[in-house]
């Protein structure tokens, strides 16, 4: 639960910063967390490591916990054993978010700068292809073992630890700002004009990541013997709250509005909801067949 509460106390730091309700500047925030040798590290990448090494760690006592109270939760696997699968599946989501964008997000600008695929660091990732990456190295991995449902339900749990803190490197990063308000918590980009905008980023934060990892945690505690529930629950989740987000949330500028008043990202959410609803309902299928 630490983890949780320093998750929390970083986001309300970042949300208040500077902050008397009045409309807030954009923080002042470096994206260069220091040099080593001219080699710029950029909090940027550094958030998405953070949340890997806290999923992994948050994985860790869960698997302990259940070791220690002789439970079956974690798929006969050692915490060794899920550190490389997730850092797998971590490089696999990477991969997966860029060419997810590229496609989907920006085509025409990134055949015409081809070598601007590769400049991670300028931001531009996609999480519905992170999660299809996530998905294709996760059943290469497990496919011999056939415990594929088991060891997703391990990290779809811990999951929105690491997708909170990479909406907070999206808030440092000054991208993916919300749509202009008047609500006093509002927040001037920069690069995004006068008008204060909804700092949606953190919004996600709040939403996809903590609200949806302390509903898994409550669900896991219940010990429940259904497959694949608990992976339903974070599609299912996580398509509910993007689609929700979305409409606080500044379309991308080269795509605007893609269907009447819904976004490319609500587009690509719909589906995510609908598989997550089949997902939870087949877990008792799953059950037992076993």
């Amino acid at each position: 639960m630490k983890l949780i509460y320093i998750f929390l106390a970083t986001i309300c730091a970042l949300l208040f910063a500077q902050s008397s309700f009045a409309y807030l500047q954009f923080p002042n925030l470096d994206p260069v967390a220091f040099s080593i040798m001219g080699f710029q590290v950029r909090w940027y990448g550094l958030f998405y490591l953070f949340g890997l090494a806290g999923a992994i760690l948050l994985n860790y006592f869960l698997l302990k916990s259940d070791h220690k109270n002789s439970q079956t939760y974690n798929a006969n696997l050692t915490a060794s054993q899920f550190n490389d699968i997730a850092i797998n599946c971590f490089l696999a989501a990477i991969v997966g978010g860029r060419l997810f964008y590229v496609i989907f997000y920006d085509l025409n600008y990134y055949l015409q700068h081809p070598i601007e695929i590769f400049y991670l660091h300028k931001g531009g990732m996609s999480f519905h292809g992170g999660f299809v990456g996530t998905v294709v190295a996760l059943y290469l991995q497990t496919r011999k073992e056939k415990n594929f449902w088991q060891v997703a339900d391990l990290g779809a749990t811990v999951i929105p630890f690491a997708l909170g803190l990479g909406r907070c490197a999206n808030f440092i990063n000054g991208e993916l700002w919300g749509r202009v308000t008047d609500v006093p918590w509002g927040v001037v980009f920069l690069g995004a004009g006068d008008l204060p905008r909804h700092p949606s980023q953190l919004y996600e934060a709040l939403l996809e990541g903590v609200v949806l990892l302390v509903i898994l945690l409550i669900v896991r505690k219940k010990r429940l013997n259904l497959p694949g529930l608990l992976s339903g629950i974070f599609v299912f989740g996580y398509g509910v709250s993007r689609f929700i987000i979305e409409f606080f949330r500044e379309p991308d500028a080269q795509l605007g509005f893609v269907l009447g008043p819904f976004t490319q990202g609500q587009l690509l959410s719909l589906p995510m909801i609908i598989i997550g609803l089949w997902i939870m309902f087949s877990s008792k299928k799953r059950a037992i067949s076993q």
